[in-house]
């Protein structure tokens, strides 16, 4: 085993691993220099919980023979008797270090999965936590095939990275939690868009899109009369339906706004004809969703939904808006008022689904006027049209 190559590795890690732009690519990396510097790995993996709504960890997996695997847990897993009986709980838990030889015969098999290591060739497994700056532990573990397992040398190694490991494995982790939560709760666009650092008062930008807007019928109603678990379910299930759609058809929940949904499809290559098919396809969908979410809620006797779409296609400013010390990503313009609006008008006309004459007009399928209307704060009447048929 090349010592020197170990401590050129340790000084990568300290560095950051600045060579690997990817958290896969740091295991990647850091693996093969491993490998190189005399190691004998067969199978690492790296596990690093996350904050996420629907997703608690995410492995990291490199083989001899192939190239890294990410893949993400949902919270599922955590209920799963393939998690509860594995080793990774107690390094968690415990923060414990687990080694198994496996060459030995009379090695203890009191995880499951140590059976199918063996079977695999297996001859050593180690598992070690990876313990944050907060003091959160995370998991690494180590396999190789040679004849006999890890020497004492080689076990010296891989202990010798640990700690430099966790530090990047942490600086990479909580990147990814802050764009998780910043997707999660201003949406992806504006969450690059605040890491790209656009995180000054007054910083706006002006973007041109198809809009949508939604809104529930009767919720004044519903909030007075269901139990607040039975309205958030409620909210749920609607919201579940727009935010799925809508991200299916390049689209983005830009705001929640009580009961109501402002969504964005930007306009790209396409120009305004491709966003605002990709607007009403998604539209259509969500019409559709709801339609299967009703039939289960009637079912189980629960209060149906029942919402109304606006669409339209123009220009808005976007951008940070707020007190000094507390700012939120606003979305202002003539465009906003008119779609929500025009989405007030399908409780009036009794369609679901309305567009306003610039929408229409940049469809390739037939449209009808609905009819001519003044709509709230918009100086001229508006023509609002419908989908034909």
């Amino acid at each position: 085993m090349n010592e020197a190559q170990i401590a050129d590795t340790v000084e990568w890690l300290i560095d950051g691993a600045r060579s690997a732009p990817e958290a896969r690519d740091v295991l990647d990396a850091l693996c093969r220099r491993l490998v190189e510097a005399g190691l004998p790995l067969w199978r690492v993996a790296v596990f690093v919980r996350t904050l996420h709504p629907h997703v608690v960890a995410r492995r990291f997996l490199w083989r001899a023979d192939a190239a890294v695997e990410v893949a993400e847990a949902s919270y599922a897993l955590l209920d799963s008797a393939e998690y509860r009986t594995s080793p990774v709980p107690d390094v968690y838990q415990r923060g414990a270090i687990i080694r198994r030889r496996l060459a030995d015969p009379n090695c203890a098999m009191d995880y499951p999965v140590l059976t199918d290591f063996r079977a695999q060739g297996i001859t050593d497994y180690l598992a070690v936590p990876l313990v944050f700056t907060d003091g959160e532990t995370h998991a690494a573990t180590w396999t190789t095939r040679a004849p006999g397992g890890f020497t004492d040398a080689q076990i010296a190694a891989l202990n010798s990275i640990t700690r430099p490991l966790a530090r990047v494995a942490e600086v990479r982790a909580l990147r990814r939690t802050a764009t998780n939560l910043l997707d999660t709760y201003v949406g992806r666009r504006s969450g690059a868009r605040i890491l790209a650092g656009h995180v000054r008062r007054g910083d706006v930008e002006t973007i041109e899109a198809a809009f949508w807007y939604s809104d529930l019928r009767d919720f004044t109603m519903l909030n007075e009369t269901l139990p607040a678990a039975e309205l958030l379910a409620l909210l749920n299930d609607y919201f579940g339906a727009v935010t799925s759609v809508a991200a299916a058809h390049g689209g983005e929940v830009l705001q929640f706004i009580g009961d109501a949904a402002l969504v964005i499809f930007p306009i790209g290559e396409d120009g305004r004809r491709g966003a605002c098919r990709a607007a009403l396809a998604a539209a259509r969908d969500a019409l559709s969703a709801i339609d299967a979410v009703n039939q289960t809620r009637a079912e189980a006797a629960k209060p149906t939904i029942r919402f109304g779409i606006g669409l339209h296609v123009g220009a808005v400013s976007w951008g940070n808006v707020g007190g000094v010390d507390r700012l939120g990503i606003n979305v202002v313009g003539p465009a906003v008022n008119r779609t929500a609006r025009i989405e007030s008008l399908t409780k009036q006309v009794g369609l679901p689904l309305l567009l306003s004459e610039d929408f229409a007009a940049a469809l390739d399928e037939p449209t009808r006027p609905v009819g001519r209307f003044t709509l709230k704060g918009v100086p001229e009447p508006q023509t609002v049209y419908a989908i034909e048929g």
